[in-house]
């Protein structure tokens, strides 16, 4: 009885402040002439306050039409637009630059719904040794991190010295499919340089790029290593996670000016992988074992960075100039 008297309560409060929530934005409108759309365009600086303000105005609407508004082809989105003008009695005349920001504030909302489908259609196929392209692409991702050495054969101990398992990689990406692969290869081919360095520290973490003083400092004589394509599988998981949770859309609402795209997802795997190496150079674990606390509490330091509507992660991808002016 007391349960079901609290659960009461609670949907009477519920109606009671969507229906109070309800009239106070009527009153808003009739005092500043303006509905919610444009006070949040308005009153807002582009990026991902204003996106996530839009997206939570629309999908709360009482009007259909503007919640399916968000969930729409790409190339319906203009008409869109001029649905919710219409649907608003907005003049577009009148407010020209109300239907640019709209529009791109659509754009980062329907595109980043279609990434976290490409992702996850990337992370559902498995890798397969019959496919030409996936071979491929393995073997270009041995040539990047080890351009030096040769692969003597296809199945090879050799895929231990960049961190797979065992003799054939196709066995490590079953948990992320063909999307950990993807990851590995554009970290390895366009971000070579930070690449090869953790690959070499999670090889040798004493020898990293520390001073010796610093090493003796934070004694890290004990330092211990990891698998480096085995972490850069599991670091997948991770923003796979972070995207698929809605986490991502602070940072990609901020650095894509307008849909975030598969490009943007593989530039913060490589930013997580690197930032990732460093906090566990900082945490210095005894053993392996810690690799899932160590990870957990880095997830967690990420969460929490993204919590703030003005982050970027990766402050070199931030976005153009032509967003600041819409």
């Amino acid at each position: 009885a007391s349960s079901f008297a609290r659960m009461f309560v609670q949907v009477c409060l519920y109606f009671y402040c969507k229906c109070l929530w309800r009239c106070l934005k009527f009153v808003v409108r009739k005092l500043t002439g303006q509905c919610e759309l444009q006070r949040i365009c308005y009153n807002t600086k582009p990026g991902a306050a204003r996106t996530m303000k839009i997206e939570a105005s629309l999908k709360g609407s009482k009007s259909k039409r503007l919640q399916t508004s968000v969930s729409v082809h790409p190339d319906a989105i203009e008409k869109t637009i001029d649905d919710i003008m219409e649907l608003k009695r907005i003049n577009p005349d009148v407010n020209p630059q109300l239907g640019v920001s709209l529009q791109a504030c659509l754009l980062q909302i329907v595109g980043y719904r279609n990434l976290i489908a490409e992702v996850e259609k990337l992370r559902r196929e498995p890798y397969d040794s019959e496919n030409p392209q996936h071979e491929e692409m393995l073997l270009k991702l041995w040539k990047c991190l080890k351009p030096n050495s040769p692969l003597k054969a296809r199945i090879s101990k050799q895929w231990c010295e960049i961190g797979f398992q065992g003799d054939d990689p196709k066995t490590d990406f079953r948990g992320m499919g063909l999307l950990g692969l993807y990851n590995l290869v554009y970290f390895a081919e366009w971000d070579t340089e930070i690449a090869l360095q953790v690959l070499s520290d999670s090889l040798h973490p004493k020898y990293s790029q520390l001073s010796k003083a610093e090493w003796e400092k934070k004694k890290f004589d004990k330092a211990i290593g990891y698998s480096f394509a085995i972490v850069g599988i599991n670091i997948t998981d991770l923003a796979y996670n972070l995207l698929v949770s809605g986490a991502l859309k602070t940072h990609f609402y901020n650095v894509a000016p307008e849909a975030p795209t598969l490009t943007h997802f593989q530039q913060t795997f490589c930013y997580l992988m690197h930032e990732f190496h460093k906090f566990w150079i900082e945490e210095d674990p005894l053993d392996i074992m810690e690799f899932n606390r160590v990870r957990e509490k880095f997830h967690k330091r990420i969460l929490k960075q993204l919590q703030n509507p003005e982050m970027a992660l990766c402050p070199h991808f931030a976005a153009s100039e032509s967003l600041i002016n819409m």
